[in-house]
């Protein structure tokens, strides 16, 4: 064989290759395996002790926020993401990306769950705040950042 076509063969190979080991690898690829609707998504490890902000924000979180993430952001299968994911560490999601969801609702760009409408809640600066840092203790815990 021409020496050329079996070193365009290789790199092709390796290309194709490649390619689909990193579909296994995105960091985008939140897809869980399969799980009953309503599920958790992920295990959250709760910190023993969560700071005086963050204990308020879990309860605030509980009313406005669990029904759909989940108990302690975990998440459900179905209904909507863990908020204690990568996706969401401080450096890709800052918390005013949490304000502007909580306010106006967000645009579905990493999930299959569909758009996410605004908190019905009428939650203040505060209040969203204290929700904020709840979810970046639980973050923090498990190893997000």
């Amino acid at each position: 064989m021409n020496k050329y076509l079996i070193g365009t063969l290789a790199v092709a190979a390796v290309a194709v290759a490649g390619w689909y080991g990193a579909q296994s690898l995105t960091a985008d690829d939140p897809t869980p395996g399969p799980v009953a609707e309503g599920a958790p998504m992920v295990e959250v490890a709760v910190p023993a002790q969560l700071s005086a902000q963050a204990k308020q924000g879990e309860g605030y979180f509980n009313v406005a926020c669990a029904s759909c993430h989940g108990a302690d952001a975990a998440g459900q299968d179905g209904i909507a993401p863990p908020l204690v994911h990568r996706i969401y560490e401080p450096s890709h999601h800052g918390d005013m990306a949490f304000v502007m969801a909580a306010r106006a609702g967000v645009q579905a760009h990493h999930w299959p769950f569909g758009n996410m409408p605004p908190v019905e809640q009428n939650l203040t600066d505060g209040e969203i705040g204290a929700i904020i840092a709840y979810v970046r203790e639980l973050q923090r815990a498990n190893g997000i950042f």
